[in-house]
């Protein structure tokens, strides 16, 4: 019996603040074969939805094509404001192999997907990260420098023509950056400070580009509605800088500025075993394994 692929897709859309548009969009993941939505989350301080989704190839490449359609459809950049850096309506489409499948397999899927959208929808599209054809486009912040602002003038450089799609922005989708990578984890750590310049250091000395954590990127933003502050991060490899390392850094560089921290969220689905090795070490468990585990025997 040949064995079922199934490829992880976390899509991140630029709205968070209009429930309509963010229902519209993630229907498109919504009771179809071959596909699992396991989660979104809503952020209306970075006006983003992040989408979490399992499916197998064929399905999941469907079932993106239309979601950027959708996204093109409802999402207008020029009016777009938020805390989050962004180039387009879809701003990142990662694929990740879960199951019987490499990273080969992703990195085919994000390519047909961008082939497909970019036919349809006039959406350009960079590959990035695994899928990346250049050394600068590898990494997701040097394709969004300059946002969809800049993004226009940006694209008039040879350097930035899109590996798929029109060699300009789309009028009002921007661009989207597309790629397969290994599983990352979005994890946030909210300040008692409204001062996002705080966040902003804090941030600039956690992340490695600043001499901070390997396999970090964190940057700081206000939360106007909490009257707070967030050091927001992705962690690239969980099993080389741990969920727990991250955030016991951003808590000893607070005590710097008299600033505490009041709470921290996981944005979309982590590994299990990430939580668990943070149980591990705040509890102080000895020779602990997953076996222990009642979920992972079922």
């Amino acid at each position: 019996m040949e064995k079922e692929i199934w490829i992880e897709s976390v899509p991140n859309f630029s709205e968070g603040r209009d429930l309509k548009k963010i229902e519209q969009i993630v229907d498109t993941f919504r009771a179809r074969a071959g596909i699992k939505l396991l989660d979104y989350s809503i952020d209306p301080d970075h006006n983003r939805c992040v989408v979490t989704v399992l499916g197998q190839p064929e399905p999941l490449k469907q079932a993106m094509v239309e979601a950027v359609g959708r996204a093109v459809e409802l999402i207008d950049m020029n009016r777009h404001e938020g805390q989050h850096p962004r180039i387009g309506c879809v701003d990142v489409i990662p694929f990740i192999p879960v199951r019987n499948c490499t990273i080969q397999d992703a990195d085919r899927l994000a390519r047909e997907v961008a082939k497909l959208a970019a036919e349809r929808y006039g959406q350009p599209f960079y590959l990035y990260e695994k899928s990346a054809t250049a050394p600068h486009r590898v990494d997701l912040a040097n394709i969004r420098k300059g946002q969809f602002e800049g993004l226009r003038e940006k694209m008039k450089d040879p350097m930035w023509k899109p590996d798929f799609g029109p060699d300009t922005i789309h009028p009002t989708g921007g661009a989207t950056a597309i790629g397969a990578r290994m599983p990352l984890i979005c994890f946030n750590v909210n300040l008692d400070t409204p001062n996002p310049e705080i966040a902003r250091q804090i941030a600039l000395r956690v992340r490695h580009i600043g001499g901070g954590l390997h396999f970090v990127k964190a940057l700081g933003i206000a939360l106007e509605d909490r009257n707070q502050s967030q050091v927001s991060m992705n962690l690239t490899d969980y099993t080389r800088t741990s969920v727990y390392t991250a955030f016991e850094m951003v808590k000893m560089e607070a005590r710097r500025y008299g600033v505490r921290v009041v709470g921290s969220e996981v944005v979309g689905i982590v590994p299990m075993q990430s939580l668990l090795d943070c149980a591990e070490y705040y509890l102080q468990i000895e020779d602990f394994s997953m076996d222990q585990v009642l979920e992972s025997h079922l």
